[in-house]
């Protein structure tokens, strides 16, 4: 078992030892994982682009970026439990897909979607 599987158990069934699949629908799921994309967001907010590289190099700030990736991760597995969805298979088809799209000879270096 790797350890995205291990956390997906771990996920479960703290989820349901406290009763909550009731609440854990695709949509409130989904809901939930923008709020704490933006709460992640919020920390990089108003920071230079200096300033965000180093981030981590403060221990609070650091810290609360930490928990708030912790918390999408927590929410993204949820949200692709409840779906049905491999994560790793999903990111690996979408990155095939991107190599495709944006292949090294047209875009290296450039951020041009085109």
């Amino acid at each position: 078992m790797d350890r995205l599987e291990g956390f997906t158990g771990v996920y479960r069934d703290f989820v349901h030892e406290r009763d909550w699949e009731q609440f854990h629908t695709p949509k409130n799921l989904a809901m939930a994982l923008a709020g704490e994309v933006g709460e992640l967001v919020a920390e990089f907010q108003w920071l230079t682009p200096e300033q965000a590289g180093q981030v981590m190099a403060d221990p609070a700030h650091g810290q609360r970026v930490k928990d708030e990736i912790g918390d999408v991760m927590i929410y993204l597995t949820g949200l692709a439990d409840v779906l049905g969805i491999d994560l790793v298979e999903a990111a690996e088809q979408k990155l095939a897909k991107a190599a495709l799209r944006y292949t090294v000879e047209t875009h290296k270096g450039s951020v041009s979607k085109a």
